[in-house]
């Protein structure tokens, strides 16, 4: 079971991001701070559990929590400013929404900003060593997911239902039969040639 925070807690928040690597969509990112005595033993790094079980642990989460939050930023955002800016100003704007300040942060992985005068740390692979992170990374994955199945009623042509946006073959094939749409990073190399913004 992974332990709650990394320091006595003292209403340390976790955070991590969601749909970095992907073609189309935003970005997003939860934020959850855990109390002490909270213990869940299936919570893991979201990227080990199956999607049925991700669901089933997400309203968990959101009840028992002290407090948690989701945030995007647009694929317009990311295509401005780099997807490692926006995954940073994802988490930001999910630690804004959380309704509690909290006293910490870390982070999964190994780049951040300072978030005001908050002390942070950031740890590779986090999801898998505390539960705060694996939370945040179960509720960003899971939200993502759902928009991702939402739009997808708008394009089904793109599969979004099933690749969530991800570089999959089929997905590269519909942009290339039906051209990006709003939704594509067009910064991202979309096909072996990239498109233009023209297309």
């Amino acid at each position: 079971m992974l332990p709650a925070c990394h320091i006595a807690c003292r209403l340390e928040a976790g955070t991590d991001e969601a749909g970095r690597g992907c073609l189309a969509g935003p970005v997003f990112a939860a934020a959850v701070i855990l109390p002490d005595d909270f213990s869940l033993p299936d919570i893991n790094d979201s990227k080990k559990l199956t999607e049925r079980r991700r669901e089933l642990l997400r309203p968990v989460i959101e009840a028992e929590a002290t407090a948690w939050a989701v945030a995007q930023v647009s694929a317009e955002e990311i295509d401005r400013i780099n997807i490692l800016n926006a995954s940073i100003l994802a988490m930001h704007r999910a630690l804004d929404a959380l309704g509690v300040r909290p006293g910490g942060v870390i982070v999964d992985g190994n780049r951040f900003k300072p978030y005001g005068d908050i002390p942070w740390e950031t740890f590779v692979k986090g999801d898998g060593k505390f539960a705060n992170i694996a939370a945040a990374s179960i509720l960003a994955k899971t939200h993502r997911d759902e928009y991702m199945r939402r739009i997808h009623e708008e394009f089904p042509q793109y599969g979004w239902n099933v690749n969530k946006g991800y570089p999959t073959k089929a997905h590269r094939e519909a942009i290339a039969r039906f051209g990006p749409t709003p939704h594509h990073r067009m910064s991202f190399t979309l096909l072996d040639t990239q498109l233009t913004l023209e297309l």
